[in-house]
Parts: structure tokens; sequence; C-alpha cells
């Protein structure tokens, strides 16, 4: 059986003391197992973008970028592999996985613009004589640690920024998909990256407190559960480190009594299926305002979910697949239960799809649930499956306060047709990503993605212009040639 290792230095390793399976969520089979990288690998790694970092950070930023151009063609040539790569392991549908990876690669070209983004600031005679600039600077090596739901893309929001800035990379991807970071990883180097300039281990705990607390790595950037990001963000700044760490999400969409309704329900079956709901941005709570709207969502939203086909990421006419792990499904079941028990109405139940030829995968059919309420445990928690509850409530300010008491702020939208109302909304909403009439409002590649409240620890969201001062520290440098017959005096008053 083939054993997944690391790249450090440019070339595979398989160092491990552990391993772990990886599955075929589809079949239920095991069908790799990827070495766990004991402390001294992942200390390893560390060294070598250490002993990269020197010459990487005095390569021209015009050098670094057209290494990044070379990466976009690649990643592009290469989308079939990497599209089944991460439907192999993650299970998630072929045009699903190539939205991700398309997405990905827009992060690669904003990065390709780091000339300009890099050029800093420039004043002349801020003083007699005195010249002000600012210019930024690599941190030095860099970790991300990223979830299994988007193998290629969040890596791809993490490191092509950090290397164009000059920084060295060591990536910590979910041991649950681990192929596809690994392949990313060949193609930076056919790009022309140096060795050593990006390295991925993979590993669990002891691989992440390694990162965490190893003094050599300058900064973290996470993206996964809640409980694991306050988690990272409390040890990596408590060990002075730069972190930024995006958490869960409970995402939802205000419906308006004016609303397209038709409109409302198609957009609402991909955002809250599609990718089997594994994903930070589905929207998993509808809150419809009046009784009236509940009735017709309810009533037409369980009509066209009856097509909808769950399956293997190989067949394109599948709408979405399985979860990631058989401990997820049943956690995902766990919670459609909790519900129905708790006085909630399951209106379409996916607990028991038939997917033939495939009885033994980790499926979780689409899943439509009325009558929630807010001290419901399925509301409380991010269930991260094909699951769509209703709320109920009167009025618009009733739902916005639903959402403004939520602990998690990530993303959220309003359907509707009124302008008022929806200005209204995405002033007022306490969430950091809002849709107007677009229920997944994730930011373009040169905007920045990032939640509120509990959904994210840390001052600066992933990529997009915060990226450039995430992965970077500004320096000032005020500089002054006198004339060579001027004398001064001293001066003690300030400024001076």
């Amino acid at each position: 059986m083939e054993t997944i290792g690391h790249w450090i230095g440019g070339q595979l390793s398989a160092q491990a003391t552990r391993t772990q399976d990886v599955f075929n969520p589809a079949t239920g089979q095991v069908a790799k197992q990827v070495a766990i990288a004991p402390r001294a690998t992942v200390e390893e790694a560390i060294e070598v973008a250490q002993a990269a970092y020197p010459e990487w950070r005095n390569t021209p930023a015009l050098k670094r970028a057209r290494v990044m151009f070379r990466y976009k063609s690649l990643l592009e040539e290469h989308a079939d592999r990497i599209i089944e790569l991460i439907g192999a392991e993650h299970g998630k549908i072929c045009h699903d996985a190539a939205g991700e990876l398309q997405r990905g690669i827009e992060n690669v070209e904003y990065a390709c613009c780091a000339p300009e983004l890099l050029k800093g600031e420039f004043s002349k005679n801020v003083g007699p004589n005195i010249d002000s600039w600012s210019e930024f600077q690599p941190l030095g090596v860099v970790a991300g640690i990223t979830p299994f739901n988007f193998p290629a893309m969040v890596p791809l929001w993490m490191f092509p920024m950090a290397i164009v800035c000059g920084n060295t990379f060591v990536l910590k991807p979910s041991e649950r998909d681990p192929s596809t970071a690994l392949f990313l990883a060949e193609l930076l180097k056919e790009a022309g990256l140096p060795d050593g300039v990006f390295n991925v281990v993979n590993g669990d705990k002891e691989a992440v407190d390694t990162l965490l607390e190893s003094p050599t790595v300058k900064a973290v950037s996470f993206v996964g559960s809640t409980p694991i990001a306050e988690y990272i963000y409390s040890k990596a700044s408590a060990n002075g480190k730069r972190c930024q760490a995006l958490g869960g999400a409970k995402n939802h969409a205000i419906v308006m009594p004016d609303a397209d309704m038709d409109n409302v329900v198609s957009q609402l079956l991909g955002a809250a299926f599609g990718s089997s709901g594994e994903r930070c941005m589905a929207l998993s709570v509808a809150v419809a305002v009046g009784q009236e709207a509940g009735d017709a969502l309810i009533e037409k939203m369980s009509a066209a979910m009856q097509p909808l086909k769950v399956g293997e990421h190989t067949d394109k006419d599948n709408d979405f697949g399985p979860v990631i792990t058989k401990e997820h499904q049943q956690k995902v079941v766990g919670f459609i239960d909790s519900a129905e028990a708790q006085g909630a109405t399951v209106v379409v139940d996916g607990r028991q799809p038939k997917v033939t030829g495939f009885e033994d995968g980790f499926f979780v059919g689409a899943t439509l649930i009325d009558g929630v309420t807010k001290d419901m445990d399925s509301y409380q928690q991010e269930i991260f499956g094909p699951v769509l509850q209703v709320i109920r409530a009167n009025t618009m300010d009733e739902a916005m306060q639903l959402i403004n008491d939520h602990e998690y702020g990530n993303g959220t939208c309003i359907f509707t047709r009124d302008g008022e109302a929806a200005r209204y909304f995405s002033d007022h909403i306490e969430v950091g990503m809002v849709g107007i009439n677009v229920p997944l409002p994730v930011p373009v590649a040169y905007h920045s993605f990032g939640g509120w409240k509990r959904s994210l620890f840390g001052d600066l969201h992933a990529y997009g212009p915060d990226a450039v001062r995430f992965y970077t520290k500004r320096k000032t440098i005020t500089q002054r040639w006198p004339s060579a017959d001027l004398r001064e005096g001293s001066h003690f008053s300030f400024p001076s």
C-alpha cells in the first residue's frame, strides 16, 4: 500500500515512526497511508526553510513573481490530476473540485502582482533635506496549517503570497487528504522554486505543536474548527508569533417576504448542499421572515431537493459526494437525530441514502429540517454536513438579532427585492462577509476573506491585501544628507 510522505528540501521523504490510514470516503475503504511526522522531522523542515531564507529573501520580487506565473500555468496544465486527487481522498465531485482549484489559482494570479504590492511608499523633503520611505520586508519562516475540506484552495490562500513576499514556508495539510499538497509542491519545484523555500510535513498535533513552539517560525496561518483555531491562536501568540486562525461558522440566510422564492430555492440548494456542506461558508440556516415565506420556502425547497444526487466523485452528474470520515458521518446524523428529538421536523431525511455500488461510503443525503429553534444543539453548533435548517421569524429585526446573537460571524446573506432593507442589513449585521442575494459571499482573490467574532482569531484576514500585511513587516527609514558646509547645534526639544 502506498505511503504518503513529506516534501522537505525539494524532495520526497517518508520519515515516520507512525502512519495513519487515508480513506476513499466513497467506498469506505483504506486507500493509502500517510506518514505522521515526529517532532524531529518537522524541525528538519523548519531548519531547511531557514537555510533557504536568506537567498530567497534577497531574490528580486520580479523574479519571485515569475515563479508564480509559471506555477499558475502548471496548475492549469495539471488540473485534471489535482481534481482527481481531491476527489479520491476528499470525495468532492469533479466539477466542485474544479471550482475549488480555480479559486486557488486566482490567488496565485494575485500573488503574481508582488512587484506592485511590495513597492512601499516614499516622501521627499519631509523636513529640510530629509526623505522618508517605508518598505515591506519578509518575516522569515512562516507556516500554514490547513483543513481537509479544501486541500488545494486553502493552501493556495497562503503559500503563494507568503513566498512572493520573500518568506519560506512549511505547510502542514490535513492528514485526511494529504496527496494534493505534495503534488502542489512538486509543481512548485517544476516552476523553478529553489529547494527548501516550500516544504510539506504531514502529521497530527505533535507536528502542529512543533510549529507553534519553534522560535524560528515567525507566523502561523490556520483554517479549521473554532476550538482548534482558538488553541492555535493562543499558543502561537504566547510564543511571540503573528497568527491568523480562521474558525467555524453558522451561516444564516434571511429570506424576506418579497424575495423571489424560486431564485431563493435555486441558490440555497448549492449553498447548503454543495461540497456536502463541508465548507465554512455553507449556508446551514434559512431564517424565513413571516409564516407565508416560511411555508413557501419549505414547500418549494423540499420539492427541489428530490432530484439531488449524492455519489462518487468521478460522476459529474452527482451534485455532491460523501463526508470525509465514518466518524463525521455519524456526527452529522447525530445532529439530525437531536433536532428531531428536540422538537424539529425532518422534512427531507438524508440519514440513509442509497448509493448503488458504494454502500459502505460515508454518505449523508440532503436534509431539510423545519421548526428549528435557537436553543437546539443542531442550531448552536456547526454541523458541517448537507443539512439545511429553517427557523421562522416575525420580523427582519428579529431575524437579524438571531444572527447577531450567535457566537459565529463568518458569512451571511439576505434575499430581498428591497434595496433599503438590504442596505440596512449590510450596515447593521455583525458578520464579516455579507451577501445581498448572493448566498456564498466569498471574496475574490484581490479582496480578503475572514469572519467576525469566534470565526476569526487575529487582526488580519486571509489572502488579498491583508495577506501582504500578514506576511510582511513594515520598516520606515528616515534619511538626511546635510550640506558639507552646514554645521548645526544640538536640539533638545521634540522633535529635533
